[in-house]
């Protein structure tokens, strides 16, 4: 397979074009400005030279990802996608319509190797890691089918963004900078199970985006039992990562807590997680957890999640009980390419 040019930051780029390709180096801002308004091909690079056109044909691959399945929710405009890498592995993303623009949330990995009991997106496992390059065009691909500007991203679809922590560093660069896409580092959100090492990796870069954690139980016995990952980095060393991240960046932390119906959602929860997280500078992000049918887990009342809101804002944590959207399409990530893999067999 060809290498995708889209895995190349700026400065990569320049320094191919200036070197390798014998071109001036402004030939780089206009390969770079053209890749990023979701061209299909080298040949719509009308400012190049035929001769640099064939050049990077030849070589590269533009890398744009086939949209194989789509559905769009009649209730929100929820865009849920399956999309194809050049591989012919299998991804998901969701685009999300709020008042202040359209947010898309995408993957990282294919499959994921971090096990959460919940989560459909870990049944059968992880395949490999997404390039920098595949990450950012599931944003030129829904961007292409949607015909307007993204303006947020969230990095919470299929896979654990920490475990693919280099090209993940790269996807930031590529899709920040202003020749590009130009989504500023506040606009994305990362989404984690709790890898603290590469938290405090994350930390030392001092970067604006927003950190969310995955934490959905109080306590080691019960996060171990939904969420594998506890028992590398149990809730003392994850806690002592965020708290170093917060330190570091002055930026709050938001936990995710998904709510399942008689295991993690009853008040002495919610108690326990008041006395966690007291003092520290978050938010936490309560979500009704999305029905499975492989783990049987369920949702609990509307009573139930909002009495475990109370608890949590009578500790002064800021607490949201997350908007269900695109719930008649199954916008949950890992559910579709799930299916189709078992079409498959």
């Amino acid at each position: 397979m060809k290498t995708n040019i889209k895995d190349y930051t700026y400065d990569e780029l320049e320094a191919l074009v200036s070197g390798e390709l014998g071109e001036p180096k402004f030939r780089a801002s206009q390969i770079f400005t053209w890749l990023y308004r979701g061209i299909a091909s080298f040949e719509q690079m009308t400012n190049l030279s035929k001769s640099l056109r064939l050049a990077l044909s030849e070589r590269f691959s533009i890398g744009n990802l086939t949209i194989l399945e789509k559905y769009v929710s009649r209730i929100d405009e929820t865009r849920r996608y399956l999309l194809q890498l050049e591989d012919g592995n299998m991804i998901e993303s969701v685009l999300m319509k709020y008042h202040h623009g359209y947010s898309v949330c995408i993957s990282s990995q294919v499959g994921c190797a971090m096990g959460c009991a919940f989560c459909a997106s870990t049944r059968g496992g992880k395949i490999r890691n997404l390039s920098a390059g595949e990450i950012v065009g599931q944003i030129l691909a829904v961007q292409r089918d949607l015909g307007e500007r993204i303006s947020n991203v969230v990095m919470m679809g299929i896979g654990e963004p920490l475990d693919n922590y280099e090209q993940v560093l790269r996807f930031f660069d590529i899709v920040n900078h202003p020749k590009g896409l130009h989504i500023g580092q506040r606009h994305i959100a990362l989404s984690t199970c709790g890898l603290a090492n590469r938290i405090q990796d994350l930390a030392e870069k001092q970067l604006q985006i927003t950190l969310s954690v995955s934490l959905h139980a109080p306590n080691d016995e019960k996060r171990s039992a939904i969420m594998p990952v506890n028992r590398r980095y149990p809730i003392s060393v994850l806690m002592k990562a965020c708290r170093y991240y917060i330190q570091k960046t002055n930026r709050r932390v938001s936990f995710e807590y998904t709510l399942i119906h008689g295991i993690n959602d009853t008040p002495r929860e919610a108690e326990e997680l008041k006395k966690l997280l007291a003092g520290m500078l978050c938010h936490v992000n309560l979500i009704p957890v999305n029905p499975v049918k492989e783990t049987g887990f369920c949702q609990g009342n509307r009573q139930s999640v909002e009495q475990f809101q109370r608890i949590l804002e009578s500790g002064g944590i800021p607490a949201t009980i997350r908007r269900e959207m695109g719930s008649d399409i199954q916008a949950a990530c890992g559910q579709l390419r799930a299916s189709r893999a078992a079409e498959r067999h």
